[in-house]
């Protein structure tokens, strides 16, 4: 069987089902496990290196107002990876390929699995599609089961703590909180989102609305980008009025963290997400994460 992904998530997924011989062509942004990045890359970024965040956002809000997306396509190669099944996205036109970019003329008709999770158990329901699709049913349940199991170990160890009052920022400019499955990763981690709905997606925000909400902890967590970038973009909220009497501020409760591999993917290692989130509310009943998870900026 010969696998091509069109979406990180899709990657992960495959190679959590151990599937990963299988696979043979993967998209520029995949990056985990780390041998897949030796893959043959179907897709580049029209996203100039170094842009900002608001460049950023203006890209993808043009290519949305054209119908497009800010990811290209390589027809040719992927007519070269002869994929029998294509596991790929339907939530972003924009910042994903989506089906109706496949070329035509691609010598057999693939199977197409289609990632759709805005949730949780949406998540969990994709990799159950996806081991349905690869013969791996029996592979999926066991993955699923392996997910939940450190879900219910992180809410035993969280039993009686209280909760931090929490914001989580998906994007710095313009201001977007995290939507979908953040809201659900922060309310297993011990937390209470104030601003995000869990199962909707991400929405623009006002500095006010931070400011009013006054949460005990924020975490930073640019949607495709590292920790690295992630402490970048803190220095543009420090210059915003009010961020210093914030409470998360005056605490010293303000985190970086890795967006793309824990928050932005919805994938198995969302639930490493939890973990992380865990770790930084409740450093005393569950093991801090690694720098290059998250870092304490403010």
């Amino acid at each position: 069987m010969r696998i091509a992904s069109l979406v990180p998530a899709g990657t992960e997924i495959v190679c959590a089902l151990g599937a990963r011989d299988q696979l043979v062509a993967v998209t520029h942004d995949c990056d985990h496990p780390e041998d897949v990045r030796a893959l043959p890359r179907l897709t580049r970024t029209t996203v100039p290196r170094g842009a900002s965040s608001s460049e950023i956002d203006g890209l993808v809000r043009s290519a949305g107002e054209r119908g497009e997306s800010t990811f290209h396509l390589d027809g040719d190669a992927m007519r070269a990876a002869r994929p029998d099944i294509i596991v790929g996205q339907t939530i972003c036109r924009v910042c994903a390929i989506t089906f109706e970019q496949l070329p035509a003329s691609l010598s057999a008709a693939p199977v197409v699995v289609p990632l759709v999770a805005t949730s949780l158990e949406g998540v969990f329901a994709d990799i159950r599609g996806v081991g349905a699709a690869l013969g791996l049913d029996g592979r999926a349940e066991r993955v699923v089961a392996g997910l939940r199991a450190r879900i219910a170990a992180i809410g035993h160890a969280l039993e009686g703590a209280p909760r931090p009052r929490v914001v989580c920022l998906e994007w710095t400019e313009p201001l977007f909180q995290g939507g979908h499955w953040v809201p659900e990763q922060v309310d297993a981690a011990g937390g209470t989102d104030l601003l995000g709905v869990a199962g909707e997606r991400s929405r623009e925000l006002a500095w006010d609305d931070v400011v009013a909400a006054d949460p005990d902890v924020v975490v930073v967590m640019p949607c495709g980008f590292g920790a690295k970038r992630a402490i970048d973009e803190t220095a543009t909220l420090a210059a915003r009025p009010g961020w210093q009497d914030l409470a998360a501020v005056r605490a010293g409760r303000v985190y970086a963290v890795d967006g793309a591999a824990y928050f932005s993917r919805p994938g198995p290692r969302v639930v490493d997400g939890i973990e992380v989130l865990a770790g930084l509310f409740h450093p005393s009943r569950v093991p801090a994460p690694l720098a290059a998870a998250a870092t304490r900026v403010a």
